[in-house]
């Protein structure tokens, strides 16, 4: 298995970061898409989650890509309507997915509070999903990449600082609860399917950023103590080949 290269790549704005990590996915997926197997990404929510994909949209590049090949992800989802304006596969289709070139068949959406009774259920539904694509003997394909964000308390999708399932160490699908940032209930995979990835891209931006980004580096050479993890859910993503840090300057020390 490669080495993890883990790296931190500054840019002078938050627009930066969005531009550089549009021009790095369409790279990969350029060259991944060259031999027309599936290749398997896992996207985030969040201003520049959302924002890398109207860069996607207005790039070049975008013709390089052989979409019927892509399949899309969401590491995780706020469990609200479908269409409501809150949910992140909302956002994206709004900027890229509702005339882009990836087929709706390969646009693999976590189920909505009008789709199931429970966050749970919805959960479960989207294991057996992701589950359905999987090599045998795994949980889920396996991602080329992982794209993340990073919240100020240092949270990484659903997963929050002190809460149960950061602890989780199975690759799953988990109804969160109680989530301490809008909307209470929510659906993430867990961090070891997440970081069953290639690659892992943060998009890391903003000066309310700068505490839990400072403890994410703190343990980005070895693997968190479960202290750090429980205090710092991002601080425990790993791509098995690739970790970068794409950050806009004011989000550094």
């Amino acid at each position: 298995m490669p080495e993890n290269r883990t790296a931190v790549i500054p840019y002078p704005t938050k627009d930066f970061v969005g531009q550089a990590a549009a021009a790095r996915l369409l790279l990969l997926l350029g060259d991944r898409t060259v031999e027309g197997d599936p290749v398997h990404i896992s996207i985030t929510g969040g201003s520049l989650g959302t924002a890398i994909w109207e860069k996607v949209s207005q790039s070049p590049l975008v013709e390089t890509v052989d979409w019927s090949c892509v399949h899309v992800w969401w590491s995780d989802e706020r469990f609200l309507p479908t269409g409501d304006a809150e949910r992140n596969a909302h956002q994206v289709f709004e900027s890229f997915f509702d005339n882009g070139p990836v087929p709706a068949a390969n646009l693999h959406v976590i189920g909505a509070s009008d789709q199931y009774s429970t966050q749970h259920e919805a959960a479960r539904a989207y294991a057996r999903e992701l589950a359905d694509f999987a090599e045998h003997g795994h949980r889920a394909p396996r991602f080329a990449l992982s794209l993340l964000g990073m919240g100020p308390d240092g949270h990484l999708a659903s997963l929050f600082p002190g809460g149960p399932d950061i602890r989780l160490d199975e690759a799953d699908v988990v109804g969160v609860e109680n989530s301490p940032k809008p909307p209470p209930d929510r659906v993430s995979m867990t961090l070891p399917m997440i970081n069953a990835s290639d690659r892992i891209w943060f998009l890391v931006s903003g000066e309310d950023k700068q505490d839990a980004f400072r403890r994410v580096l703190s343990q980005r050479d070895g693997q968190p103590s479960a202290d750090a993890l429980v205090e710092t859910p991002a601080s425990g993503a790993r791509g098995t080949e690739e970790t970068l840090y794409l950050v806009s300057r004011d989000s550094l020390d």
